[in-house]
């Protein structure tokens, strides 16, 4: 569509809210920044002790779970992939999470940590995207995978 954005510099709560069908406690992406299109973005966590997984994961030392980060990831990309999606005036009916491959966990999130989910664009097929995406705290590499999603357009 000629005239739809080129690229979006950032996406506040609300935004992502009209992209993604998750909400509390499960949306956990609060705001995604340098937005590239669908090519590429950094999606922001703000990982804080009053989320409800810190209750038994774990008492004695509150660790954020990786599948979590994993999760935050696959959010971020999926965001981007329905922000393209409606700048073409194509808004999907729904976006869905597909697979993970080369997952790595390296260090521990824990609660006051603020994450980045830096992610990239690998590929697109039609209504299918693949994305690789690094968690990272202050710089430092936490997480690491490989995801795609799969958006519903009629």
């Amino acid at each position: 569509m000629e005239g739809a954005p080129q690229k979006l510099e950032s996406a506040d709560i609300v935004q992502i809210m009209s992209y993604l069908p998750h909400r509390y406690p499960f949306l956990l992406v609060d705001r995604i920044i340098e937005i590239d299109r669908d090519e590429s973005c950094i999606g922001i966590k703000n990982v804080t002790f009053n989320e409800p997984q810190f209750q038994g994961h774990f008492p004695t030392r509150p660790l954020f779970p990786g599948v979590l980060l994993i999760e935050g990831m696959a959010q971020t990309a999926g965001a981007i992939c329905v922000a393209s999606k409606i700048a073409e005036s194509k808004a999907p009916k729904q976006v869905f999470f597909m697979t993970i491959d080369k997952c790595k966990f390296r260090k521990p999130v824990e609660p006051g940590d603020v994450v980045e989910f830096h992610m990239r664009k690998l590929n697109n097929r039609r209504n299918m995207w693949w994305y690789r995406g690094e968690a990272k705290v202050n710089g430092v590499l936490v997480a690491e995978a490989e995801v795609s999603a799969m958006l519903v357009l009629e």
